[in-house]
């Protein structure tokens, strides 16, 4: 069967539309950076292709770090004037940019497929979740703000590329809504027209958004330490999320810093393989590109067998390739559970990993081949995986105790329940973790003793939407919790002395409700 890019979602079609509705944010040969309350034509654009097929499409303005600091002062001026405008109307101006962004929903989720990979379905469930999530927050917003006040300066957002809508604008438009302006480093692996045509969406609403491109040794300086910042809002890996925290170290602001941890599948004592089958399908949406995937599996040597029969047949039947591609114009895009990673270098470097691996030691269980893949003719492959597993990588292997960011699974045996905790903390810290296991009283034992912010017993466990806390232990977290009247307290001001729930340096702290 020969596939053909279904009509309507070419990259140059979607670019005209984001033109058509937008026309102040994008010109035909670049996309602007905005700062100080206008469009401005600043930065080199730097050569970008799409991960789906290597088109190439809009790279982001990159500016140096005087731009950057001319807009991190503008910002502040504009915070001055939002954060004394009346709740009520910061809520009509945010409803209006959610309104926006559901009447541009597929621009929006289309540009998330082109420049970040992400199939249809989940580009789509990006974008809903961003307007469902902020609509919550203003329904909610006049009890969370009860006795505070927002922040002494704009709130600075630097974001992993994986999540613009549902993650990075969602913030953004719940810190507007707390009293705050927002500033947003555009991420330089992808995502420039989605959150482009977000911000402008918002802006025309009156929204004291700034939005620029830069590399991040030359903006993360001027985005943390500059004194017009009033928090630090980061996601991302533990290297650069290290240097930040340092960076903050002598400064007291407020911040939250989500990081990256391994975030592990215990199984033991276990025997629901039907439902385990589906679940592990489930794992590899977006190819494991999300802070909350599983890619370890840590399972009780005397089931090894059992999980095999469930594990293989349901990775075996995971679907990737081409998000655009048809058999005829007619047909709906397809249902995938990924596409491309971000690039060809991640790619590269996730195959050299799984290489080294096999070599070190690790048996591969599976392998999946490109082949099985849905692609159009001759396009470009450089950045796709096919699904991978391997049992026992070896210590030295980054698979061993790194997140691999790529459909890449790892399989480590246990004989103990102590193996077991040891093999699931391996990283210091994760984010989310689950115990599947027939006794809910063993389940919840053994989850009291993995060090993940969220342990699910026999189900996954994810960010969590609307008031679900969410943070992470260890080197997976630094500073204030978030998720409900969380999100909105570490965005504004409280009483004086206020400890905010979070993992500081000098003291871990969850709310009562949440304990």
């Amino acid at each position: 069967m020969t596939l053909m890019l279904k009509p309507g979602t070419e990259w140059t079609t979607l670019y005209q539309r984001c033109r058509e509705i937008a026309p102040e944010a994008f010109a035909a040969e670049r996309v602007y950076n905005h700062w100080g309350g206008r469009w401005r034509a600043d930065g080199e654009p730097r050569l970008a292709v799409s991960p789906v097929d290597g088109t190439e499409i809009a790279g982001p303005p990159m500016v140096g770090a005087d731009t950057a600091e001319a807009a991190v002062r503008a910002a502040a001026d504009q915070h001055r004037a939002w954060r004394v405008t009346p709740l009520e109307e910061r809520r009509a101006r945010v409803r209006a940019t959610v309104e926006a962004w559901t009447e541009h929903r597929d621009t929006l989720a289309l540009a998330l497929v082109w420049e970040i990979g992400k199939p249809w379905r989940l580009a789509r469930q990006d974008v809903d979740r961003a307007v469902s999530g902020v609509e919550w927050y203003l329904e909610q917003i006049e009890d969370m703000m009860e006795g505070r006040a927002p922040l002494e300066g704009p709130v600075s957002n630097i974001a992993s590329w994986n999540y613009p809508m549902s993650v990075l604008t969602h913030a953004m438009c719940v810190q507007a809504l707390a009293g705050n302006a927002a500033i947003a480093k555009t991420p330089t692996d992808g995502g420039l027209v989605c959150l482009t045509l977000a911000v402008a969406l918002a802006a025309r609403e009156g929204l004291p958004f700034t939005l620029v491109s830069g590399g991040g040794r030359d903006l993360s300086p001027v985005l943390v330490r500059s004194p017009e910042i009033g928090c630090v809002s980061f996601i991302g890996g533990r290297d650069t999320g290290g240097q930040v925290a340092t960076d903050l170290a002598d400064l007291g602001k407020p911040h939250i810093l989500e990081q990256e941890g391994l975030n592990c599948w215990g199984v033991w004592e276990y025997s629901d393989w039907d439902t385990f089958a589906g679940q592990v399908r489930k794992t590899f949406d977006y190819a494991k590109q999300r802070c909350t995937a599983y890619p370890r599996f840590v399972v009780q040597r005397s089931l090894f067998d059992r999980f095999l029969g469930a594990y293989l047949p349901a990775v075996a039947s995971v679907r990737f390739g081409h998000p655009l591609a048809v058999a005829s114009a007619e047909d709906d895009l397809p249902e995938l559970d990924f596409g491309p990673l971000i690039n060809a270098a991640k790619a590269k470097d996730l195959t050299a990993q799984v290489s080294e691996a096999i070599a070190g030691g690790a048996v591969p269980l599976y392998r999946g081949s490109p082949d099985d893949a849905l692609l159009l003719p001759g396009q470009n492959t450089d950045a796709y995986v096919a699904p991978v597993s391997l049992l026992e990588p070896p210590r030295s292997s980054p698979l061993f105790h790194a997140e691999p960011f790529g459909p890449a699974d790892s399989i480590v045996l246990v004989d103990t329940e102590a193996e077991l905790m040891a093999a699931m903390n391996a990283s210091n810290g994760a984010l989310v973790s689950t115990i599947s296991t027939d006794d809910p009283d063993l389940g919840a034992r053994l989850a009291a003793e993995v060090r993940a912010f969220k342990v699910g017993i026999n189900k996954p466990r994810s960010r969590g939407d609307r008031d679900e806390m969410f943070g992470g232990w260890g080197a997976s977290w630094r500073g204030a919790f978030v998720g409900g009247k969380l999100l909105v307290h570490a965005v504004s001001r409280g009483p004086v002395g206020e400890r905010p729930p979070g993992n500081f340096p000098d003291y871990t702290l969850v709310p009562r409700e949440h304990s």
